[in-house]
Parts: structure tokens; C-alpha cells; sequence
């Protein structure tokens, strides 16, 4: 059981957006983050905490999820609303913002009672349309009042004739239009994107055009409404990316996390990261979304969390519900991926995770202050495991396909229990 009171000795800091990375002397009382001081002397004066030599650890904001996915959030068979705060706890994931879509679709300013224990957050995108069927405006300033952080389209654009009329009607304001630059009639059904590597696995392919027509409609109407609120969600083209760098007015952009990390070239055929929405691309694809991601014109990491139960899984992937779970495998696997591997600056790596999504969805920029609850304690060196160990969600479909991380875990945070912690050694100060 964790100490009501500990004392971090000299533990690496990320303390805020554009704020340099450094090193402090923190102490924690309960779940609450109590003083931030220079050195140990200071916060041992107030109080006899244990200590713990956190000199290879990160204390940071907990991460921040900007769209994933609860069908049945009280009696779900894959997921409940207490499954998933339970795997974001595990993987320092203290906001997570849901999509609309769901067995009851969250298009009425009802629908919208759904929360979790603070210091959580639970934020609820309010859906652009009456039961997502894309036919009728839902009401969008009675979604907001109601609490929505957003409005959110289904998995396709909607009718551009809807979206345009939704847009001018301005009942959002400035709060974020969430929409996929993705056409359904355009996939021929396939699930794999386009390329060489899909075409050797001989999968059915899913064109580059299915997420480059709508994205350049979404484009046009971004410029012709600069007021409009406009975010993109999930891109996973090179050719997405590049429309995107040229264009005049480039809204704010979001990428899976699967798709940095998996590619047609580095899945086995019979991995369960294959089916996804939008589909998996090649490797210049993941490239490009990498790039985009490190210069800021994808400006954050969703989770898309699509749980599915252990009976769907069994369902031949052309047959299943596409989508992956795993909150608790998101930050071991991009730290090994683009700050181990690719040298990126921890920093950078929270801007993608929390900043840039806290920005996405027109929230306050998460930061570490004294009294705030909102942090993770993270361990790069420690042994992270395969998905059940590392993520109690009850989906079926976690990824394990790249193998386990070699290491990385949270070990602690605000937002859980104590007596959760896994706390290294201490001693008396």
C-alpha cells in the first residue's frame, strides 16, 4: 500500500505546453500533487515523507483521449462505462472524450448523462445528426447547453448539403464540428488501404480516394467558413497528408494511435490490428502520418477505442465491426516508437497525447500545479507486458501483433486510487 505522503527526489517534470522539460523535488499527499520545489530540503522541512529516488522517472499531466467509442456504456458485453475508466486509470489517461455513436445515439441533450468520479473526465461529443442517419440536423445548441464539448458526425461525412447548412446555422459556435474524411461509397468495401504490400496479402483494398475526396470537400468548405470550427478525424493517407500541407486553411487534424505504429508491411495476415476504420495503409503512409504528427499538422493522437466482445472477435475480419481497444498500451508503445527509436523529445510526444488533444477539443491545456490531481507517474524502464497485463478493459480485441513493449508503465496517478500504486522502493528522508 502506497504512503499517504511520498516525496519524489529529483523526478523529471513536464509541467506544461512549451514549458521546458526539468528536474524536481516533488511531494504527494494522497492522490494530490502538494509542492514543486528545487530540492529535496525544502519539501522534507514541511513534512517526513518517504522518499523515492525518481531520477529516471515522469511526472506529467495524465494523457487525454480526443475520440473514442462506447456502444452500451451500462450493460455492454465488450465495454461498460466502468470498464473504460478503469483501462484509461491504467493507461494514465485521466479525459476521454466519446463519439455520439452508440446503441442509444447520444443526439438528444439526455442522452448526454453519462460521468465518471472526478478527478476524471469524461467528455461527450454531441452528434451532428438525429440517430447519426445523416438526415436531419440534431439539435446542436441543445446538445451544448446540455454539456457537449463538440459535435461529432458518424464514421462517414455527412451529405455535403447537411454539413453546409449544419455549419451556417452556427449553433455550435466556436466549439469544435468533429467530422471523418472518409466516403463509404468510395471503399469498394475494402479493409486494407490501397497499396502494395495489401495487394500482395491479397486483402480486399480500400482506395486512397475514399479519404481524399471527402477530405478536399472538407477542405473547400473550410475555406469558403473560416469561422467554422472544423476538426478532421483520423487520418491515415500519405495523400491525406499532403492535401492537408497544401492547403490554404488547415484545420486541426487527429491520427490513431494503431496507425504510427502498424502498417500492411509489418502485420502478420492473421494479426488482430487488421481491421480498422479507416483501413491500415503501407509504410509510407505511417510515415508520412509520423511527420505529420512532429510538425504539428496532425496535431493530436486519438485512442478510437471500439471494443469488441470475445464472441465478435471470432467473426471473420470482412464480417466483424472494425475498430481496436487499448488505452493501456498507447503510451509504452509510442514511447518505444518515436522517443526511444526516433529520438523524439518527451515533450513532444505529451503534446500529441495531451496538449495537442486538450486544444483539439477546446479544453484548457492540462498543467501540473500544486493541489491538482490531474498527473501520471510514468517508468520507461519498467517491464510493460502483453495487453491483460497492462489494460484491465473488457475487450477482446487489444493488438499484442508488434509483440510486447520492452518496457514503459505508468506507475502511478492522480486520478487512482493509492493503494493501486506501484511505487519503487522507498526510504525515510
Amino acid at each position: 500500500m502506497a504512503p499517504a505522503s511520498v516525496l519524489l527526489r529529483q523526478v523529471n517534470l513536464l509541467e506544461g505546453p512549451e514549458q521546458a522539460a526539468r528536474t524536481a523535488d516533488v511531494r504527494i499527499e494522497g492522490s494530490r500533487l502538494v509542492s514543486i520545489s528545487a530540492s529535496a530540503d525544502a519539501a522534507a522541512a514541511t513534512a517526513e515523507a518517504p522518499v523515492i529516488e525518481a531520477a529516471g522517472l515522469w511526472l506529467a499531466p495524465g494523457l487525454v483521449d480526443p475520440h473514442s467509442v462506447l456502444r452500451d456504456p451500462r450493460l455492454g458485453r465488450a465495454e461498460t462505462l466502468s470498464s473504460l475508466a478503469e483501462a484509461a486509470r491504467a493507461g494514465g489517461y485521466g479525459t476521454v472524450a466519446l463519439l455520439p455513436w452508440g446503441e442509444i445515439w447520444r443526439d438528444r441533450p439526455e442522452a448526454l448523462a453519462l460521468a465518471w468520479p472526478e478527478p476524471m473526465r469524461l467528455v461527450l461529443w454531441g452528434s451532428f445528426s438525429l440517430a447519426g442517419a445523416d438526415r436531419e440536423l440534431a439539435p446542436h445548441a441543445d446538445l451544448l447547453a446540455a454539456g457537449a464539448c463538440g459535435i461529432a458526425a458518424g464514421a462517414a461525412i455527412p451529405p455535403l448539403a447537411l454539413l453546409e447548412r449544419g455549419l451556417q446555422l452556427g449553433e455550435m459556435g466556436r466549439c469544435p464540428v468533429l467530422v471523418a474524411p472518409r466516403d463509404a461509397g468510395l471503399s469498394r468495401e475494402g479493409f486494407v488501404r490501397e497499396c502494395v504490400e495489401a495487394l500482395r496479402s491479397g486483402w480486399p483494398v480500400d482506395p486512397a480516394l475514399s479519404e481524399l475526396l471527402p477530405l478536399q470537400a472538407l477542405l473547400t468548405l473550410a475555406d469558403a467558413l473560416p469561422e467554422a470550427p472544423l476538426r478532421l478525424m483520423n487520418l491515415s493517407t500519405a495523400a491525406a497528408v499532403d492535401l492537408l500541407r497544401a492547403a490554404a486553411v488547415a484545420p486541426p487534424a487527429s491520427v490513431s494511435w494503431w496507425h504510427l505504429l502498424a502498417d500492411c508491411g509489418r502485420l502478420d495476415p492473421g494479426a488482430e490490428g487488421w481491421r480498422l476504420l479507416p483501413p491500415l495503409g503501407g509504410p509510407y503512409d505511417r510515415e508520412a502520418l509520423i511527420g505529420a504528427l512532429a510538425n504539428g499538422l496532425i496535431s493530436a493522437v486519438a485512442v478510437q477505442h471500439e471494443a469488441l466482445d470475445a464472441e465478435e472477435r471470432l467473426l471473420p475480419l470482412d464480417q466483424r465491426r472494425a475498430g481496436i481497444a487499448g488505452h493501456g498500451m498507447v503510451l509504452p508503445r509510442l514511447w518505444q516508437e518515436l522517443v526511444v527509436a526516433r529520438g523524439w523529445p518527451v515533450a513532444q510526444l505529451w503534446q500529441a497525447l495531451c496538449w495537442g488533444p486538450c486544444r483539439f477539443l477546446g479544453l484548457e491545456a492540462s498543467t501540473l500545479t500544486p493541489g491538482s490531481r490531474d498527473w501520471i507517474l510514468f517508468d520507461p524502464a519498467a517491464a510493460a507486458g502483453f495487453a491483460d497485463q497492462v489494460d484491465p478493459s473488457l475487450a477482446a480485441n487489444r493488438p499484442d501483433e508488434l509483440g510486447p513493449p520492452a518496457t514503459g508503465r505508468v506507475l502511478a496517478a492522480g486520478f487512482s486510487a493509492p493503494d493501486t500504486w506501484e511505487l519503487p522502493a522507498i526510504r525515510r528522508y
